[in-house]
């Protein structure tokens, strides 16, 4: 259904609620169609508040109550966008907003993390995916509307909240004391983990996130001086962003095929998605990383590659946020976003509340190395041993590369270890 036809709905009801009364005998078919009883509660609650509430509540005010509500009831994702989160979503698409640099959502009445977003001041302060948020600024956030919670986020930079979270694992509430600021977010990073092999991390889905993401493979190409031997998609903590960035990123890796599809009530809503040929890597192994913040856009990619087994999945089950929310914007200044559709992957699996589950999974840990004991001795370690004829010269980086990053990140370490494992058989 377009925007326009929405929009007509909407119109119509407006000019037919009040003459529903006097047609209900003469148009039993539009009776069935709009339910007079409720419309007549709602009425008379309208009348009710506008005569007894403790204050004067202007009808524009009350009509946009009525709205917000209407639309937050349906589910956590669709909502009522009066001009400022119109406009903070316009800018949040394209890359640049202000506020904390957290995604959220709602959960039992709670305002939840989804994840936070790469260096922001909410991730820089320990803001982690799965937070329940339950105060804000001392105010208690059990039953906030999801726009309130955000709008009190947000704020002019430089100025400070205080996050009150409830963590899993934690005995009691954290406090988080956090410096607004302009979010300027790079949506990819890479690097070299070792010679042939990449690192690319996607932050979130942008318009220009494929092509950032191309550019910077071509970038670790050039510096290895041969075709990547395999590369480590980071989705961790993404909470989604553009669809279409969604599918050119998955597109990037596939020679053809669906990608994603989407199935809603009506025939407007249903959308197939497929690839081009052209594979980046040529068929080099990929390994995907994902955690409980990986969300939406960021499981369509997981998806799609899974499905198509083009890549290895590893960590924790995603977030499951599988459903589509279309922006139809009611004028130049408001809009409102709604739930229109479900999506799917290649092999008909419904994202929605379940997530993508890893090939291989992955625990939260943290590892360090254990100093080497006095009592583990080898063979070189015994007096008078035979030497190696064959004896290869040390090697330069001693292993430290390696031992850095299992410390600092083990599902990256993980994933790179078996990227390694992959290239050594496929040369065999």
């Amino acid at each position: 259904m377009s925007k326009w036809a929405i929009r007509s709905i909407l119109w119509g009801c407006v000019v037919l609620a009040p003459f529903s009364a006097s047609l209900a005998k003469e148009t039993p078919a539009e009776e069935k169609g709009l339910p007079l009883k409720e419309l007549r509660i709602f009425a008379e609650v309208f009348g009710r508040v506008q005569q007894d509430y403790v204050e004067p509540v202007t009808d524009r005010e009350l009509l946009d109550h009525a709205i917000r509500g209407m639309l937050e009831g349906l589910d956590p994702h669709s909502a009522y966008l009066d001009e400022e989160h119109f406009k903070a979503l316009q800018e949040g698409t394209s890359g640049e907003f202000g506020g904390l640099g957290i995604e959220v959502g709602v959960e039992d009445g709670f305002i939840k993390v989804i994840s936070p977003i790469d260096d922001t001041p909410a991730q820089k302060a320990g803001i982690q995916a799965g937070d329940l948020i339950i105060r804000l600024d001392g105010k208690p956030a059990k039953g906030m509307s999801l726009s309130n919670a955000v709008k009190i986020m947000r704020g002019k930079p430089g100025t400070e909240i205080k996050l009150t979270v409830q963590r899993g694992g934690e005995p009691k509430p954290l406090e988080f004391e956090i410096i607004r600021a302009v979010i300027k977010q790079a949506s990819v990073k890479s690097r070299e983990l070792e010679p042939g092999f990449g690192y690319v991390r996607l932050a979130q889905f942008q318009a220009p996130t494929a092509d950032d993401m191309l550019q910077a493979i071509r970038k670790l190409q050039k510096k290895s001086g041969t075709p990547l031997k395999g590369l480590v998609l980071d989705l961790r903590n993404n909470p989604g962003g553009v669809l279409q960035g969604a599918v050119a990123v998955s597109d990037a890796f596939l020679e053809k095929g669906l990608i994603v599809y989407t199935k809603g009530r009506g025939d407007s809503s249903a959308l197939k998605l497929s690839a081009r040929p052209g594979d980046v890597l040529n068929g080099a192994p990929l390994v995907v990383l994902v955690n409980e913040g990986s969300a939406s856009a960021s499981e369509i990619v997981a998806g799609a590659l899974q499905d198509h087994r083009r890549a290895v999945i590893m960590g924790r089950t995603t977030f499951g946020k599988g459903s589509v929310q279309t922006i139809v914007p009611i004028s130049s200044k408001i809009a409102i976003k709604l739930t229109t559709a479900r999506y799917y992957t290649p092999n008909g699996r419904s994202i929605q509340a379940e997530g993508i589950e890893p090939d291989i999974e992955l625990s939260k840990v943290k590892l360090k190395e254990l100093k080497k004991s006095l009592l583990q001795l080898k063979e070189a370690d015994l007096t008078d041993h035979l030497a190696n004829p064959n004896k290869k010269k040390p090697n330069k980086n001693n292993g430290n590369g390696e031992k850095k990053l299992l410390e600092e990140d083990y599902e990256l370490n993980e994933a790179l270890n078996l990227l390694k494992g992959i290239s050594i058989l496929s040369q065999k």
